[in-house]
């Protein structure tokens, strides 16, 4: 049994013990923190809140639980239902809403699930925020409404007509041209809500056929959740035996999105953002963001349209802080996140399957011929085993000091620039270990170069 709590929301496996599970203790203590953090910050008695999940087993009792605590909080719910991260992001702004709650436990297997947390904008809420809702969730410091006072529950199922409405209307989205090329799409939704968001999403855009995978939202996730190559082999082989033109992979709250060529390779996680970049650069002048671990791909990219690219921390709350401080016109994460500022500022793989859809449609090619116009990295991830104690900041000064003559970022752990090559350390808060991400130009160089690290990290530990 897990639970995890942190600043930016609440994590953990359904079943087991108050305090070491998500359990329903655990659920109402948290969102009744959550509420009365929001009702002591806008000085407000009657709050709005918008309410949405994905399709996990575990969603009808959580969002019930979620409900019941905010009535009894003395707040007005607007339930989504079924309805992706974007969507209630975008929602929470929409609807002028005090905030949000989305019901999902993002890329983790079936038995997880989380209450992620948005502030009035839509947006995550601040790590002061997340620290006020984590103490007074341990201190019990909460006041309920008596019984006039009660808050009240009503659906709403417009949200995900004015997020494709809005997406539709976007100066970078060509639906005519999508309509033109005739495109074929495979979609694997997993069994959640992108079975309910991508189809109209596509039909929208004039998509001339989709063949969807894994579309019935009852939360039974067809193999494991999170996009990465060995858990879409059978997406791979469908886009090419149907010689479709390409296939969509989205997670199961619809904020990650993968992408598989016509030959049924995948385009990488890392390169969608690094596609959508060079298509809104090719209309925008701007900074673009990254975190500190995704690929340099996308600065290369930003160079070339005469533009600045910055990186941020690890984690999507910190990419958008750097956007907002360097206007970036789009940023994101190598998971396949895509931020673009002019809809909202939240990973959405909605508008990223569009812009991709546009760049494809007025560029001609088939997916592999724009992957391949890409300059090529690889990446290698591994972790440094550590005694119990260990002084990990010690080690990462004492890294510092051997390279002291190259580029050195310290804002995340340490990141050290190669020329074309670089590495990533971090230090896990939940571990003994250090984390090593490397990238080089192929996949031989950045795993010596791992290995390099390790070796040098294991003779001062």
């Amino acid at each position: 049994m897990t639970l995890i709590k942190s600043i930016s929301g609440i994590r953990g496996t359904i079943g087991g013990k108050p305090g070491e599970s998500l359990s329903p203790p655990d659920i109402i203590g948290f969102v009744s923190a959550y509420a009365s953090m929001l009702s002591n910050k806008y000085a407000k008695e009657r709050l709005k809140i918008v309410i949405g999940r994905d399709a996990r087993v575990s969603g009808p009792m959580v969002k019930n639980l979620v409900n019941a605590c905010l009535v009894a909080c003395g707040a007005d719910v607007y339930d989504l239902g079924l309805a992706t991260t974007p969507t209630v992001e975008m929602a929470v702004a929409e609807m002028q809403a005090d905030g949000g709650i989305i019901i999902t436990a993002s890329h983790n297997p079936a038995q997880w699930n989380a209450l992620k947390f948005l502030n009035n904008k839509g947006e995550f809420i601040s790590a002061a925020e997340g620290e006020e809702i984590l103490k007074r969730a341990e201190t019990g410091d909460l006041v309920f409404p008596l019984t006039e006072n009660l808050g009240t529950v009503n659906k709403d199922d417009t949200q995900l007509e004015m997020h494709i409405q809005k997406i539709l209307a976007l100066p970078y989205v060509d639906v005519k041209a999508i309509s033109n090329a005739k495109f074929s799409v495979v979609l694997d939704t997993i069994n959640s809500v992108g079975g309910i968001a991508l189809p109209p999403l596509l039909k929208a855009l004039g998509v001339n056929e989709v063949f969807c995978l894994n579309a019935n939202p009852d939360g039974h996730f067809a193999h494991n959740p999170e996009p990465l190559p060995e858990n879409l082999q059978m997406i791979c082989h469908v886009v090419a035996n149907r010689e479709a033109d390409l296939g969509f992979v989205v997670d199961p709250d619809v904020d990650r999105l993968a992408i598989v060529c016509e030959d049924g390779s995948l385009f990488g996680e890392e390169y969608t953002l690094v596609a959508i970049a060079d298509h809104i650069l090719s209309y925008k002048a701007g900074a673009t963001v990254s975190n500190l671990s995704s690929t340099r791909a996308l600065r290369d990219v930003s160079e070339r349209h005469g533009q600045q690219y910055f990186a941020a921390a690890v984690g999507e709350v910190n990419v958008v802080q750097k956007m907002k401080d360097t206007h970036a016109v789009i940023g994101g994460e190598g998971n396949g996140g895509i931020i673009l500022p002019d809809l909202h500022y939240g990973r959405d793989s909605l508008v990223g399957i569009a812009l991709f859809l546009t760049q494809l449609a007025l560029s001609g090619k088939k997916c592999t011929a724009l992957r391949a116009s890409y300059p090529d990295y690889f990446m290698a991830k591994k972790k440094v085993e550590l005694l119990p104690g260990t002084d990990v900041d010690k080690i990462l000064i004492q890294m510092e000091a051997r390279y002291t003559d190259m580029p050195i970022n310290k804002e995340d752990g340490l990141k050290i620039e190669f020329g074309r090559e670089w590495v990533h350390l971090r230090k896990s808060n939940t571990e003994a270990i250090i984390r090593i991400y490397t990238e080089s130009t192929t996949a031989d160089s950045a795993e010596k170069l791992a290995d390099k690290i390790i070796g040098e990290i294991n003779s001062i530990k």
